[in-house]
């Protein structure tokens, strides 16, 4: 059975930093490109990082470019998503998230796995 966990989040001031991880069993994660993904109350799930099967590539949001970074540790089959500078515009469920595809996308709908999500919560 395949199983995505993410852990990390938490309730933290804006401005503070939160390293996110998701944890795979039943599933080679170095066999498929990840990503995160977010959603807050009353929005569409929303496009935050992804990182090549290598990790040689990553692609963020324009929103999160220079304050989030996306890395993988293929040999201890996770993928960790470090976050600075943290405004409550961040405040959402954060997923992580498996894709076949050959390329990276940006697109949920081309992502096959699912972790049941993380919340983070920033004050003002």
């Amino acid at each position: 059975q395949v199983q995505l966990v993410e852990s990390g989040g938490g309730l933290v001031q804006a401005g503070a930093s939160l390293r996110l991880s998701c944890a795979a069993s039943g599933v080679t994660l170095s066999l498929y490109n990840m990503g995160w993904f977010r959603q807050a109350p009353g929005k569409e799930r929303e496009f935050v990082a992804a990182i090549s099967r290598s990790g040689d590539t990553t692609y963020y949001a324009d929103s999160m470019k220079g304050r989030f970074s996306i890395s993988r540790d293929n040999a201890k089959n996770t993928v960790s998503l470090q976050m600075y500078s943290l405004e409550p515009e961040d405040t959402a469920v954060y997923y992580c998230a498996a894709s076949n595809d050959v390329v990276v996308v940006r697109t949920a709908q081309r992502y096959y796995y699912w972790g049941q999500g993380t919340q983070v919560t920033v004050s003002s």
